[in-house]
């Protein structure tokens, strides 16, 4: 079956790409969102509303089976913050590193952060909707660390990423491979846990 992915961020199009490949998604392909189809601002006040707001926009503009993710990062010392507001958290059209700033100024290394995503599926055909959460837990660098991955990445270690060695400070996702990433990422835990539906399916 084919997905339509209600996202105009490439990010996001590469990384659930990769995903559903490594997942080993036979029968499953991924289309991009038109760049006619527009999609509704990000307002609502969890996860699941925004994705479910974006999914059922490209569905009803499109007709087609439609999926859409909203990710973030909550830091428990800043009572979850930023949370649905990850992207805009230093201003409207901050960048990731102006966001990324922001957290490193106001909450302490050593923070416990989480990840989370919220994954939504929508098919307008046969009215079936659902929602599809993963979440990954760590702590905040004391400064940023790697070239990859993009957002919070370069200051979030992971709890479940590979240990330390030699003394050396545990792996920023950003200084993961990607295969390392994708198996403990709050979207890969997402995107699986869709994947697995739609096989039972």
């Amino acid at each position: 079956m084919k997905l339509l992915l209600a996202t105009h961020n490439e990010h996001k199009r590469r990384e659930f790409e990769r995903l559903f490949g490594r997942a080993g998604a036979e029968g499953v392909e991924i289309d991009v969102l038109p760049a006619s189809v527009s999609l509704p601002p990000e307002d609502g006040e969890t996860f699941a509303e925004n994705a479910f707001g974006k999914a059922r926009a490209a569905a009803a503009a499109t007709g087609r089976v439609s999926i859409a993710d909203d990710s973030g990062i909550a830091a428990a010392a800043l009572g979850g913050a930023p949370g649905v507001r990850s992207a805009r958290y230093a201003g409207e059209h901050a960048t990731d590193e102006q966001n990324l700033e922001k957290l490193l100024r106001e909450a302490p290394a050593g923070s416990v952060l989480e990840y989370v995503c919220a994954i939504a599926y929508v098919d307008p055909v046969n009215a079936v909707e659902r929602i599809f959460e993963g979440r990954c837990g760590g702590r905040l660098a004391a400064a940023p660390r790697g070239a990859g991955g993009f957002g919070y990445d370069p200051a979030f270690v992971p709890d479940d990423g590979p240990p330390s060695e030699n003394g050396q400070p545990a792996l920023t996702m950003a200084e993961l491979s990607d295969e390392q990433k994708d198996a403990i990422s709050h979207r890969g835990r997402a995107a699986r846990a869709l994947l697995e539906w739609l096989r039972a399916g």
